[in-house]
């Protein structure tokens, strides 16, 4: 396989570096907006809609771009490495996706666009209390009565949902099976409660009593394996950001070895050091490789969805690994300073922490990849 980007990938790449490097230079910067409402940059979100990149996993006739999970993880790769707040991943990739692949022409020409504008925020509203990482509801029912649909039942956690516009909610039908419904943010009966996440992210409780609700696609139909694909896209756009904050949190260690002496002398003299240092590239680099093999089978899933969504498993369980293993690294080669809120290090294994279970850990990835083991055909073993 070709791992290398092309002219337009690399220039999407420049450009979005250049923007949310230029906005979270300071990492102080970083801190104040994610301390305040609503939680990111507002003005650096309009930027991201003049740009396109709000449309990027979007069809031209819904107004985006036409582009596919490679570009999606180039963004997400560039706001892992400056840890950039803004809901990229939960606006654009799970809730836009989630109504580009199950909304009638109508249904996407309504909200797509204004999404890409900046100008309508979207949550998902899929994860229940007690239940994580399956693409069917239990925790809220929807129910039919004379031709409109009302929902009941508990979100939590919804990113952003605090604020959101619309929401996109999985419910369970009433003859079985996981429905996607549109629900205002103004309707009857939704009770929201946002609050921080610990790394500075924002979430919500989102309580439904008899709320009305829009069928997103045909009436009644099963929408649990558009759900698992959405997840999946939003899966590899995690390990791109992952990989981002991966990168910074490795080169941020090897210059403090260079430049913290102890004894007289640069922590980068101590042979140990240096050994742990290479084996954190030896475990980014290894996930890098992964990820961009995942990717690319992802983006050419069309032929084989199942081979496309072990591929994000294999992904996803590698980057956990890896994650862990720079995070606590970086964190132990700094000392004690990482530990404290205003620096990066910390806050970089934090955010990692975050993203290895919003969509699923290693060892959910594991499980998901031990449970096809079966379906391989034996070999017989070499003779010796």
């Amino acid at each position: 396989m070709d791992f290398t980007y092309d002219d337009e990938q690399i220039a999407l790449r420049d450009s979005v570096r250049s923007l949310v490097g230029k906005a979270y230079a300071d990492f102080g910067q970083r801190r104040e907006i994610v301390a305040t409402e609503p939680g990111y940059d507002e003005g650096l979100w309009r930027k991201f809609a003049e740009m396109g990149l709000l449309g990027l996993p979007f069809s031209e006739e819904d107004g985006g771009m036409g582009a596919g999970a490679v570009e999606v993880g180039l963004v997400s790769a560039e706001l892992g490495r400056v840890l950039a707040p803004e809901p990229f991943l939960s606006m654009v990739v799970m809730a836009g996706g989630a109504v580009a692949a199950a909304g009638t022409a109508q249904q996407r020409a309504d909200v797509l666009p204004a999404l890409v504008a900046g100008e309508r925020i979207l949550a998902l509203a899929h994860d229940e209390p007690g239940r994580r990482w399956v693409t069917t509801a239990k925790g809220v029912t929807a129910a039919e009565s004379q031709g409109s649909w009302l929902l009941t039942g508990t979100k939590e956690p919804v990113l952003h949902g605090a604020r959101a516009d619309q929401l996109v909610v999985s419910a369970a039908l009433p003859a079985g099976g996981t429905g996607l419904f549109l629900v205002d943010g103004d309707a009857t009966g939704l009770v929201r409660s946002g609050y921080a996440t610990y790394e500075g992210g924002r979430a919500a409780h989102i309580a439904l009593n008899d709320t009305p609700a829009t069928p997103l696609g045909k009436p009644g139909a099963d929408q649990s394996t558009v759900i698992g694909s959405v997840l999946d896209h939003a899966r590899m756009a995690i390990c791109h950001e992952a990989l981002g904050a991966m990168d910074v949190a490795l080169s941020t260690t090897t210059e403090y070895l260079k430049s913290r002496k102890q004894f007289g002398v640069p922590l980068s003299t101590f042979q140990a050091l240096t050994f742990r240092a290479s084996d954190m590239y030896v475990s980014l680099e290894l996930t890098r490789s992964i990820v961009l093999w995942a990717t690319m089978v992802l983006a050419d899933a069309d032929g084989d969805p199942g081979g496309a969504s072990q591929a994000v498993a294999r992904a996803s369980l590698q980057v956990s690994r890896a994650s862990r293993h720079l995070g606590q690294e970086a964190i132990q080669l700094h000392g004690g300073i990482a530990m404290t809120a205003e620096y990066l290090v910390g806050n970089l294994t934090a955010r990692l922490t975050v993203l290895d279970h919003l969509l699923g850990d290693g060892r959910h990835h594991l499980a998901r990849l031990a449970a096809g083991v079966s379906e391989y055909a034996s070999v017989e073993p070499l003779d010796s």
